[in-house]
């Protein structure tokens, strides 16, 4: 049962996760209403990649190295390669989508993105109001490029824009979900536990880094622009992440 201190908990971080999550689902409506060109598409998957990157080394490694669980870690890291890996296999056997045309690749590992990042902020908020509001506009930023990135991909696809939408505000509430589940739940299980959360994290947000949003944007030729369009988006997150 739900305390009064664990509700109001709950309300907060539940109010303040909408802000990331209204934003991504706008940057989807953006995408999705005007479908951007392949040299700006490709700008805006090396802006997410480098901010997803970003992400694990300002946000998770950290947790990860000061828990000081070698063994959680290693299972935990084990975990996550071997379910995008298992992704991948799926994505290969049905011509890279499946039968409802999803690049389900790249969606799985924006879910698992927006997942960790959610319980992040709910336990952000447990530890306090400070370090809970300033992840809040770290993720926002964040939360944009991906909305971006993901309808742009879905686009690509051929997905109707409708059904891109959705698929993007889909990913935006799992994200509000994750916040309250944070809040309330995670930061009271075990640390091993806890361990095994971040580091699975840690892994496929790097395999949705290097085998999804940067291969698809190597699609287009390479320029010193869409090269520093990754660095901006890691510079940004850095310095964001740096005031929590």
């Amino acid at each position: 049962m739900v305390t009064s201190i664990d509700m109001s908990l709950f309300l907060k971080v539940l109010s303040y996760s909408l802000l990331p999550a209204a934003v991504m689902i706008i940057g989807g409506i953006i995408a999705a209403r005007r479908t951007p060109g392949a040299r700006v598409r490709s700008g805006i998957l090396h802006f997410a990649a480098g901010v997803v990157f970003s992400v694990v080394a300002v946000e998770l490694l950290p947790d990860v190295v000061r828990g000081h669980a070698p063994w959680e870690v290693a299972f935990g890291f084990g975990l996550g390669v071997a379910v995008m890996l298992g992704v991948q296999g799926l994505e290969r056997k049905t011509g890279d989508k499946d039968t409802s045309g999803l690049p389900m690749g790249l969606l799985v590992g924006i879910g698992v993105d927006i997942a960790v990042d959610g319980l992040v902020l709910g336990i952000g908020f447990a530890a306090g109001a400070k370090e809970g509001l300033l992840l809040t506009l770290a993720l926002t930023g964040e939360f944009l490029s991906l909305g971006l990135a993901a309808s742009a991909e879905l686009g690509q696809a051929g997905m109707p824009r409708s059904k891109a939408v959705m698929t993007i505000s889909s990913l935006a509430l799992l994200f509000v979900v994750c916040a309250a589940g944070g809040a309330t739940l995670l930061h009271s299980l075990p640390h091993s536990a806890l361990e095994i959360v971040l580091a699975f994290g840690v892994a496929a947000l790097l395999f949705l880094v290097t085998e999804e949003l940067l291969v698809e944007a190597h699609e287009e030729a390479e320029t010193p622009l869409l090269t520093a369009m990754f660095f901006g988006g890691f510079l940004l997150f850095l310095l964001l992440g740096m005031m929590v």
